[in-house]
């Protein structure tokens, strides 16, 4: 009696002891700490580009070089931001940087005001959905409101 007393005993704290003992894992995303610092390094220069000089132009392109690069950018939920909040700008002819009149028909089509506006709208839209609780999502939902009701 003794004995089988012990092993059902045994059995029971062998199982749940493991069912408290798991807890959910998630799976953390392998980060090349090269890319990383690359993409900060752009982050950064955006984030000057936008904030201090206006240069709405400039931010997209250093955005496009990141994005395309490293997809899995540690910030980019704040890059999306600086993207779409960038293209809106520019859509509403805002920024210091204007389009030359020698502007070649690629950049013409790049920066009209309709492309403009799909890409603002495609930035913040994946900001909302890929990072929910990104500081940015507020931001980026009051510039999606009035982009969609200029529509």
């Amino acid at each position: 009696m003794k004995k089988a007393f012990l092993i059902f005993s045994f059995i029971f704290l062998t199982f749940t002891s493991s069912t408290f003992a798991q807890k959910q894992i998630e799976p953390q995303v392998q980060r090349d700490p090269i890319l990383e610092a690359d993409a900060k390094h752009n982050l950064e220069v955006a984030q000057q580009y936008f904030i201090t000089k206006k240069a709405y132009r400039a931010v997209l392109m250093r955005f496009e070089e990141t994005f395309a690069a490293y997809p899995q950018f540690s910030r980019m939920d704040e890059f999306l931001y600086y993207a779409g909040m960038s293209s809106y700008y520019l859509s509403n002819n805002k920024g210091k940087q204007k389009l030359e009149k020698t502007a070649t028909a690629e950049e013409k089509a790049k920066y009209a005001p309709e492309k403009l506006r799909e890409d603002a709208l495609a930035y913040l839209s994946q900001l909302v959905k890929d990072y929910p609780q990104s500081q940015y999502k507020s931001g980026a939902e009051k510039a999606l409101k009035e982009i969609q009701a200029k529509k």
